[in-house]
């Protein structure tokens, strides 16, 4: 086996025990199941009549209609690029990561009761979430499909789909914010398997010729994080606008929701670390 598909392999175990320990602490941390329910607290708080319909239908894409047809864009893709390896690698890493997701589910139930939430208490069988999985593999496999000079790019576009996707989610009280970062470390795990499974195919059966392999992107790490960084930056800046716009209102929420303000940049920031690894990592892999 290679060292990069060894590291590949080590890392979606590494996702694993993150995974693993995640679950410990949202269902057996009386501070983390406090702390969970503070953030979906903040993220229910946004919610309003006229923005309801929108974020119900960012947060369908993560439906099994929306995924299949996504997913059938990427494998296209995939097969146009002239990857087949890659074709077949994609729909496991999509049915894989969903399907880990479905079983967890009810494997995993256990009531968690969050008062403010009334009667539209979040199910038992919620962790992890099935729309942040799917929203995060495809935002994945959206970078494994991508040309190499447009990785980068990918990358941020794939990430902000999959928060957009998530912080629907959370506004509309469908999920717990643990479940979210459990959905993105179960395709993060997947992908990270596949894309040592590939690259292991790749070393055993050698699929392009040396001119061929001449024309895959020798991108620096540097190259591939400042579409992240810049994407990082603009966020900031709407944060930033949005305080000035109404600097009382947003400075009295975030103060009384902060709580609410770290979740929401550890989804972010999980997100953006499995995106940019995995562009990072395919710098030079055509």
């Amino acid at each position: 086996m290679p060292r990069r598909a060894h590291i590949a392999l080590l890392a979606a175990f590494g996702s694993a025990a993150a995974l693993v320990a995640l679950w410990v602490l949202a269902f057996h941390s009386s501070a983390a199941r406090w702390g969970d329910a503070a953030a979906l607290e903040g993220f229910v708080g946004l919610r309003r009549p006229r923005t309801t319909p929108l974020a119900t239908g960012i947060a369908q894409f993560g439906d099994p209609a929306p995924f299949l047809l996504l997913a059938g864009a990427l494998l296209l893709v995939a097969l146009a690029r002239e990857r087949p390896r890659l074709a077949l690698t994609i729909p496991v890493i999509l049915a894989g990561a969903n399907a880990t997701t479905q079983i967890l589910k009810p494997l995993l139930a256990e009531p968690r009761f969050a008062e403010y939430l009334g009667g539209g208490q979040i199910a038992a069988a919620s962790w992890p979430s099935g729309h942040a999985t799917a929203s995060m593999a495809l935002a994945l496999c959206v970078v494994l499909v991508a040309p190499p000079r447009l990785r980068p790019t990918a990358a941020v576009a794939g990430v902000a789909f999959a928060v957009a996707v998530s912080f629907s989610l959370l506004s509309l009280g469908w999920h717990f914010p643990s479940d979210v970062l459990g959905g993105y470390l179960v395709a993060g795990g997947w992908t990270l398997a596949g894309l040592g499974a590939l690259w292991t195919a790749d070393a055993r059966w050698p699929a392009h010729t040396g001119r061929e392999a001449g024309r895959a992107a020798m991108a620096r790490a540097g190259d591939a994080l400042a579409p992240v960084a810049i994407a990082a930056g603009l966020v900031a800046l709407v944060v930033l606008a949005l305080i000035l716009h109404a600097p009382a209102g947003v400075a009295d929420y975030l103060r009384d929701h902060t709580v609410f303000v770290a979740g929401a940049l550890a989804i972010v920031t999980l997100g953006l670390a499995l995106a940019a690894g995995l562009a990072t990592a395919l710098r030079r892999w055509r």
